[in-house]
């Protein structure tokens, strides 16, 4: 697990690999249409025990940073799409974006980071990016509620790209 602290130096990130899907409104929702904003990014999936269990803190989050360049996007995983996830989202109250992603982009994001399982086999898998786009930190498995908010913090902290 990744903590804060770990949140990798700004030298060292990555370009986030942009992705293009369908939220529940039928909207598209683009990575690179959140530049500008510190984005948690949630691969989960209904059945995942963990992701129960950080999902109302990420909608905690969402909630208490709705006036900040912060945005929470939820990448479902599930097999069975909306037929699943629409019931869910209902029943967690989510109010962030959700969408149904896929095994490519799974696999493009386990790339980004060596220490990731392939294909993000193992959910929740969660990114923090920062206001340019790129990975600052990646946590795989359940983590720390404290973890999220210090890295959250500290991305916020960061000046905004041309300022």
């Amino acid at each position: 697990m990744a903590g804060a602290a770990s949140l990798k130096p700004a030298n060292d990130r990555k370009a986030a690999p942009d992705f293009a899907f369908k939220d529940a409104d039928g909207k598209m929702v683009r990575l690179s249409d959140l530049k500008g904003k510190v984005v948690l990014l949630d691969f989960w999936a209904t059945w995942c025990t963990p992701c129960k269990v950080e999902i109302p803190w990420f909608n905690e989050f969402h909630k208490k940073n709705a006036e900040s360049d912060f945005a929470v996007v939820g990448i479902s995983m599930d097999d069975k799409g909306w037929e699943v996830v629409k019931p869910f989202l209902a029943k967690m109250a989510i109010g962030y974006r959700v969408v149904i992603g896929d095994d490519k982009t799974a696999d493009v994001y386990a790339k980004t980071d060596p220490k990731l399982s392939p294909g993000l086999d193992q959910l929740p898998t969660t990114f923090l990016i920062d206001r340019e786009g790129r990975i600052a930190a990646a946590h795989e498995g359940l983590t720390g509620k404290n973890h999220f908010e210090e890295g959250i913090k500290q991305l916020l902290a960061e000046p905004a790209p041309g300022k």
